[in-house]
């Protein structure tokens, strides 16, 4: 690991983060100088990570997104540690079913959204009573492109994605003008949530994306670097397509 920066004095507090895009998140703020509780389902998993990111600025909590006791253990511990959350990145998620919704198991549904929806919320109310209200800070939560048009066979996920999204322009409504909330929707990135997308034919999935390749975590991380930064000061509300140009193809903006 190399030498990292000098403290930047700012915190924060990334769900689903023990590998793909949330660890690429989180890789991206301790580059910069922040602090980090990182949190995951796998105690190993989380340990490893907190290992390879720097134990002396990141520590890790364990548990389900959706569980509200480990939500105010994660907000609660980082306080303890850090003493402040400047920054929430919610992107905890699942994707337990491929197939057509119309016969998707309504309990699938629920969970599909407890897990997406509800927990990221729970987890912006707690930020936001812990520190966020009175100190100001920034929320970026992970939707995805699927959020923007029709999935086919990932119809719950996108229809979660897209409650995200709005979930974002809500709460970038209310907590405004002391804390900024926007969202980022990735394409397909090389992750093992999303490898059934791509695996074994990622030259064929890759040729349909204008910049030639499908994205990596570090693309997202950097993405949120910026959004949870000063140079994104006037910036609330608004949802970042990171897409490699995919969009582009089916003409739309």
């Amino acid at each position: 690991m190399t030498e990292l920066p000098a403290l930047s004095g700012k915190v924060a507090l990334v769900t689903g983060a023990s590998r793909g895009i949330g660890y690429g998140v989180a890789e991206a703020l301790v580059a910069r100088g922040d602090r980090v509780c990182i949190t995951g389902r796998g105690e190993d998993a989380l340990k490893e990570a907190v290992e390879q990111l720097g134990a002396d600025r990141v520590i890790a909590v364990a548990g389900k997104a959706h569980d509200e006791e480990h939500q105010a253990a994660a907000v609660a511990r980082t306080m303890e540690a850090f003493g402040r959350v400047d920054f929430l990145v919610n992107n905890a998620g699942t994707n337990p079913v491929f197939g057509p919704i119309a016969d998707l198991d309504l309990n699938v549904a629920r969970k599909v959204f407890e897990t997406n929806v509800v927990s990221a919320l729970g987890f912006a109310q707690r930020t936001w009573h812990a520190w966020q209200k009175e100190n100001g800070g920034a929320i970026v939560n992970i939707a995805s492109v699927a959020g923007l048009s029709a999935s086919p066979f990932i119809g719950a996920y996108g229809i979660s994605k897209a409650a995200m999204i709005n979930l974002t322009v809500q709460l970038a409504h209310e907590y405004a003008p002391r804390v900024r909330v926007n969202s980022i929707a990735p394409a397909v990135v090389k992750t093992k949530f999303a490898q059934a997308l791509y695996e074994g034919r990622e030259e064929e999935a890759a040729a349909a994306y204008p910049m030639a390749r499908l994205g990596v975590p570090s693309d997202i991380g950097g993405a949120a670097a910026f959004l949870t930064s000063e140079q994104s000061a006037w910036i609330t509300g608004q949802n970042l397509v990171v897409d490699g140009g995919i969009f582009l193809n089916a003409g739309v903006g």
